[in-house]
């Protein structure tokens, strides 16, 4: 997984791009750091060029939002297709974390 962070307006928009599997834990960790650390009070995860997400994948963004509801930052998906978004559908994600198209 690699990802991107740009502002938007009032939002930090973060891209992430390939698979997101156990192995990217460590990467996450230090993303999940950054967005913790910028002043913006939105976070968007943009899962768009996400190719592929296992179930600890699944976790590392629950852990995500976790961190991000600890920084009072709301914390946001979009963009999901594919097999991503037939995992977060599945792991009916979206009555934890708002997803957006």
């Amino acid at each position: 997984m690699d990802y991107g962070i740009e502002v938007r307006d009032q939002e930090a928009v973060i891209r992430l791009r390939g698979r997101l599997t156990f192995n990217d834990h460590a990467k996450l960790r230090i993303l999940i750091g950054e967005m913790g650390q910028n002043k913006l009070k939105r976070q968007v995860l943009d899962l768009s060029s996400l190719e592929f997400v296992d179930s600890a994948g699944i976790g590392m963004l629950l852990i995500a939002r976790e961190e991000m509801e600890r920084a009072s930052k709301q914390f946001v998906l979009r963009g999901a297709a594919g097999q991503v978004k037939r995992v977060l559908t599945v792991a009916q994600i979206a009555k934890i974390v708002p997803i957006e198209d």
